[in-house]
């Protein structure tokens, strides 16, 4: 699926995807993350982040 926002529910070590995409938004930034390398999330608040800065500024 190209260019398709997916749906995702988080969990602690891993996540599920809901409905079928390619990539989510990260919750800072507003960049595009590609599920493959989807790293970062927040399980309480269910919100992706492209990397550890934009996780760290969430804090």
């Amino acid at each position: 699926m190209k260019n398709k926002l997916a749906t995702i529910k988080y969990f602690p070590n891993n996540f599920k995807i809901i409905e079928e995409g390619d990539h989510v938004i990260c919750a800072v930034s507003g960049k595009k993350i590609y599920l493959d390398k989807l790293t970062y999330w927040n399980v309480e608040l269910q919100e992706a982040y492209f990397s550890y800065v934009e996780a760290d500024k969430k804090r």
